[in-house]
C-alpha cells in the first residue's frame, strides 16, 4: 500500500524563517520551522490554531509531521505554546499565562515563582493538591487575596520535577504511606501492596513516584530502596543526598575511566612544563583535610617579594566533554557533610592523582607574582609545571612555628621556617594592602562538630581562625586576582566570581537602622566596600557591635558565578574569579582550561557561559542547604537529652513569629515563638529588627541577650524550641 506524500510548494511561508540555516545546520540538511517562526505565524493568525491548520499553514510534508509534532511537544514543556480545551494551538503570552516554579510550604499552601522574577503569586491549598514542590507550571492570575497577594490557579504542568524522593513510612490499617522529608512536598505517597517492598513502619526508604498528583487523587509511588531506621549513624546524610538530589554514586563509565589512572606522574607528561620541584613548596590545610589543591612557597628579592602560589592541573586528567569532566559539571562541587566528603572527582584523582600530596611528583598550573615592599602587583605569570611538595602542614602548625620561633615545632620544621616566615611578612603586607583597599572583614564564628566513636556530636566548638589561615587566604586572593585580570586581558571569556552591591531597599533599612545608633553609612546611593569597612571599624569596640555587624552583613547579597563581570563588592576587588579549588569546584576547572587555551593563543569556548554561571551557582547553594540541613539534623539529636536546661544566649533572628536565639557556648540555634512572650499583643518591626509590644511597651531586639529554657526538640521538622526563664505571662 502507497503513502502518498505532499508535494513540496515552492515559494512555500516556511522559507520566510529567519533561522532556515540554523536549523539546516544543526537537524543534517532537514530544516524544519524554528521555533520563533512558529510563534511568529501563531501571533499573525490572532487566534488559537488548530494543529492540522498550522500544519498546513508551515507545509509540514507527511514525513516531517511526527518531528515537527515533536517540537511542538517541546514548545509546550517549555510553556511557549498551550493546547486550550478544544486542542487548539495558543501562544501563551497572548493568554496573560505566567510561567514560573512551584516553591511549596510545610503548610500546604505555596507560591509560584515567575521566571520573569516580578514577584510571588500565592498558590491555596487546593491548587497545591495537583503539584508537588519544584514543578514548573503555567498560571492565571484568578485574584487577591485577604492578605493582598496575588493568587492563582494553575492552567498547565510543564515539567515534573520529583521523579523520586526520600520519606518515612507510615502503615495504617493495612494502607501504606510515605510522609517525604521534604516538607515543602505537603502531600503523602501511597504506596499499593506489590510496590511496599516490606518497609517497617517508620522507615526511611526511597519513592519512585508512577503517577503525579492532579486534582482528583494523590501521588503514588513504589518503594526502590530502604534506607533504614531514622536515627541510624549517618542516616541524616543519606536522606539528604536524595532530598536535595546529590549525585554521590559515580556511574560506571567514570569507574572505568578512574580504573585506567597511573598512580603516580609518568615521564612524558612532564614535557613542555617548568620544573619547579626544587622549590620547597609546602601545603598548609587544616587537620581533616585530605585533598591538597594548593601549595605556596615565597623568596626575597631585594625589598620585594616573588610568590608561588601552585595548583592542581586538574584540567590534564580531565578531558573536556570526557565521562569525568560530565559527571564533575553535573555535581558542581564537593560537598563536606560532618564526617563525610561528596567529592567532584573521583577519590583516584580528588585524594590521589591531582592532589598535591607530600613527598611526590605533581603536575600543577602555577601563578607566579612579583610583590614589592608596599604591596603592589608588579607583574606576574601563569605556566603549567611539576611541582614537589615538601611538606604537608597544618594551619595550627604554622601558627606556632611563626608564634614560637625557637620553640620545639619550630626545630622540628627548621630548614622550612624561614620560608614560612616570609610568607607570613608578605602577609603582613598585603593584610594591609587588603585595608587599603577597603574589603570588609566581618568577624563570623565557625563551628565544628566533635563526634564519639557512636557518630553522635560530643561537643560543638568554635574554630579558631589564626594568622596561618589568613595568610593562605590572602595568597589564595592574589591568585584568584590575576587569573581574572590575565583572561580580562586577553578577552577570553570566563566565569567571574561576582558579588553585588546592597539594593537600593535593603540600603534604605540599614541607614534608618543605623541611624537609631547614631552612625551613619556613607557612599551615597552606591557606597563602596570602603564605606562599610569604614562603619565596622567604628563599631567594633562596642557593646553592641555583633547586633550591627550583623544587620550590616544581612543587607549584603549573596556571591555567585557569571560571565557578566560587576566585580566583587565584599573584597573590593573590579574582577575577581576562582582559580584556586579545581579538586572541588568546577568553575576552577574551566578558569583552568581557559588559562591553558588563552597560553596557548586560542579561545576557549564550552557553551553558554551564562548557563554554566546559573548551574554552578545552583550547585553551590545546593549544597550549603543539604550541609545546613544535615548539621540542624545532627544539633537537634544532640540537644534532645537536655529539654528542661537553661541557656544563656543572644536574639539570633526576629520575625512577624517569634525570635531565634543562638545559644552561647553551644552554638545552637531555636525558636522562642511568640506565644511564649509575656502576654501582649507584639508588633514585629522588620526594618529595626524588633519585636515590640503594644500595651507593654516591651521590646525584644537582635543582639539582645535572653535567657531561655530549653522545652522542645523535633528531629522529624528539625526545630527546636525554647521559652523565656524568669519571664511571668501575665
Amino acid at each position: 500500500m502507497s503513502i502518498k506524500r505532499k508535494k513540496i510548494k515552492k515559494n512555500r511561508l516556511r522559507d520566510l524563517d529567519p533561522f532556515l540555516e540554523r536549523e539546516r545546520t544543526r537537524y543534517g540538511g532537514v530544516a524544519l520551522p524554528s521555533r520563533e517562526f512558529t510563534l511568529q505565524i501563531l501571533e499573525k493568525q490572532g487566534v488559537p490554531v488548530n494543529e492540522t491548520k498550522l500544519l498546513e499553514l508551515l507545509d509540514i510534508t507527511d514525513e516531517e509531521t511526527e518531528f515537527f509534532c515533536r517540537r511542538l511537544s517541546a514548545m509546550i514543556r517549555a510553556g511557549q505554546i498551550i493546547r486550550n480545551r478544544k486542542g487548539d494551538i495558543c501562544v501563551t503570552e497572548k493568554l496573560e499565562l505566567i510561567k514560573g516554579v512551584v516553591q511549596g510550604h510545610s503548610d500546604g499552601f505555596g507560591f509560584l515563582v515567575p521566571d520573569d522574577e516580578k514577584g510571588d503569586l500565592f498558590l491555596s491549598p487546593k491548587e497545591m493538591h495537583k503539584v508537588l514542590h519544584g514543578d514548573r507550571v503555567i498560571v492565571r492570575v484568578s485574584g487577591i487575596d485577604r492578605r493582598g497577594r496575588r493568587e492563582c490557579k494553575i492552567v498547565e504542568v510543564l515539567e515534573r520535577a520529583n521523579t523520586s524522593l526520600v520519606g518515612r513510612v507510615y502503615t495504617e490499617h493495612g494502607i501504606c504511606l510515605v510522609i517525604p522529608e521534604d516538607k515543602r512536598i505537603n502531600q503523602e505517597i501511597l504506596i499499593p501492596k506489590e510496590g511496599a517492598m516490606q518497609a517497617s513502619s517508620g522507615q526511611i526508604v526511597v519513592v519512585n513516584i508512577i503517577q503525579q498528583p492532579n486534582n482528583r487523587a494523590q501521588p503514588i509511588g513504589h518503594i526502590v530502596e530502604i534506607l533504614g531506621d531514622y536515627a541510624a549513624p549517618g542516616m541524616e546524610i543519606e536522606i539528604a543526598l536524595r532530598k536535595f538530589d546529590l549525585p554521590h554514586q559515580f556511574p560506571p563509565e567514570v569507574e572505568q575511566a578512574s580504573a585506567k589512572f597511573p598512580k603516580r606522574v609518568l615521564k612524558k607528561e612532564l614535557a613542555k612544563r617548568e620544573d619547579i620541584r626544587h622549590l620547597p613548596l609546602v601545603t598548609i590545610d587544616s587537620e581533616t583535610a585530605r585533598d591538597f589543591d594548593d601549595a605556596v612557597y615565597c623568596q626575597q628579592e631585594g625589598k620585594d617579594f616573588r610568590l608561588f602560589v601552585a595548583i592542581a592541573d586538574v584540567s590534564h586528567y580531565v578531558p573536556e566533554q570526557a565521562a569525568l569532566d560530565k559527571e564533575a559539571f553535573n555535581r558542581g562541587n564537593s560537598v563536606y557533610f560532618p564526617r563525610r566528603v561528596i567529592p567532584m572527582l573521583p577519590e583516584v584523582l580528588s585524594n590521589g592523582l591531582c592532589s598535591l600530596n607530600p613527598q611526590v611528583d605533581r603536575l600543577c598550573m602555577v601563578c607566579e607574582m612579583h610583590w614589592t615592599a608596599k604591596g603592589e602587583l608588579v607583574e606576574y605569570r601563569f605556566y603549567p609545571a611539576v611541582m614537589h611538595s615538601h611538606a604537608r602542614l597544618t594551619y595550627n602548625l604554622v601558627a606556632t612555628m611563626l608564634t614560637e620561633p625557637k620553640g620545639s615545632v619550630a626545630k622540628k620544621h627548621a630548614q622550612l621556617l624561614p620560608h614560612l616566615r616570609l610568607l607570613n611578612k608578605l602577609f603582613k603586607v598585603l593584610q594591609r594592602s587588603r585595608k587599603k583597599r577597603g574589603a570588609i572583614d566581618f568577624e563570623t564564628i565557625e563551628t565544628e562538630m566533635v563526634f564519639n566513636d557512636q557518630g553522635k556530636i560530643e561537643q560543638i566548638r568554635p574554630v579558631q581562625r589564626n594568622d596561618a589561615h589568613r595568610l593562605i587566604e590572602e595568597c589564595m586572593l592574589a591568585a584568584n586576582v590575576c587569573a581574572s585580570d590575565f583572561l580580562q586581558t586577553h578577552q577570553q571569556p570566563v566565569l567571574y566570581r561576582i558579588h553585588d552591591g546592597p539594593t537600593e531597599e535593603k540600603l534604605l533599612a540599614l541607614r534608618d537602622f543605623l541611624k537609631e545608633f547614631g552612625l551613619q553609612l556613607r557612599g551615597g546611593s552606591e557606597p563602596h566596600a570602603k564605606d562599610y569597612a569604614r562603619t565596622l571599624t567604628r563599631i567594633k569596640d562596642r557593646s553592641d557591635a555583633q547586633l550591627l555587624q550583623t544587620v550590616m552583613l544581612r543587607s549584603l547579597s549573596q556571591a555567585m558565578y557569571s560571565p557578566d563581570n560587576i566585580g566583587h563588592f565584599g573584597l573590593a576587588y573590579e574582577t575577581y574569579t576562582h582559580f584556586t579549588s579545581p579538586i572541588r569546584r568546577y568553575p576552577d576547572l574551566l578558569v583552568h582550561r581557559a588559562i591553558k587555551a588563552t597560553l596557548a593563543g586560542q579561545h576557549y569556548s564550552p557553551g553558554d557561559w551564562h548557563e554554566l554561571g546559573k548551574h554552578c551557582s545552583t550547585t553551590e547553594r545546593r549544597a550549603d542547604e543539604a550541609t545546613r540541613e544535615v548539621e540542624s539534623w545532627l544539633k537537634c539529636f544532640y540537644m534532645q537529652d537536655k529539654i528542661g536546661d537553661s541557656f544563656d544566649g543572644v536574639i539570633s533572628g526576629v520575625t512577624g513569629f517569634g525570635l531565634f536565639v543562638a545559644l552561647d557556648d553551644i552554638y545552637v540555634e531555636g525558636l522562642v515563638h511568640i506565644s511564649e512572650l509575656p502576654s501582649d499583643y507584639f508588633h514585629h518591626d522588620p526594618v529595626k529588627h524588633v519585636l515590640r509590644g503594644e500595651r507593654s511597651g516591651k521590646s525584644f531586639r537582635l543582639g539582645d541577650r535572653l535567657r531561655v529554657k530549653l522545652v522542645r526538640v523535633d528531629l522529624e521538622t528539625r526545630k527546636i524550641d525554647f521559652v523565656l526563664v524568669d519571664t511571668q505571662k501575665n
